[in-house]
């Protein structure tokens, strides 16, 4: 099976730079960040708009790729679990997956409220949250 090629769009721009400090999910305390897009995916932005709820997909370039099981939230009291069955960043192929709240769009910086990556985390997509209307 041939190996997927996968192209950063941008990255995140956050005023988190350790991941020691980052929360484990957005409700914990996460602030808002900017995704900094290439200036080549400016149109893939038409559509979107402040108000709006999107998937965003990164790639946690930090976490290690060899972990196969962990403690949940990092508790010793709870059992080892496979990454599967957990949001660790740590896994085999690291994909985030955060839901974000679009604030604000300029040029090809889109601001969004609550993002638990740290900054320069590569971004990988960008997809609208879909609800039943849609």
């Amino acid at each position: 099976m041939p190996a997927p090629t996968l192209r950063p769009i941008g990255r995140v721009e956050s005023t988190l730079t350790d991941l020691a400090d980052a929360p484990r999910q957005p409700d914990e305390g996460a602030p808002d960040a900017w995704l900094v897009l290439d200036e080549r995916y400016a149109p893939a932005l038409d559509g979107l708009t402040p108000g709006t709820d999107v998937l965003l997909l990164t790639w946690l370039d930090r976490a290690d790729r060899d972990t196969l099981t962990v403690h949940p939230r990092g508790d010793l009291t709870r059992p080892l679990t496979g990454v599967f069955a957990t949001r660790s960043p740590d896994r085999p192929n690291p994909i985030g997956l955060h839901t974000v709240h679009i604030t604000a769009i300029t040029g090809t910086r889109v601001h969004i409220s609550g993002l638990e990556t740290v900054d320069g985390t590569p971004i990988l997509d960008i997809k609208p949250l879909l609800t039943p209307e849609r």
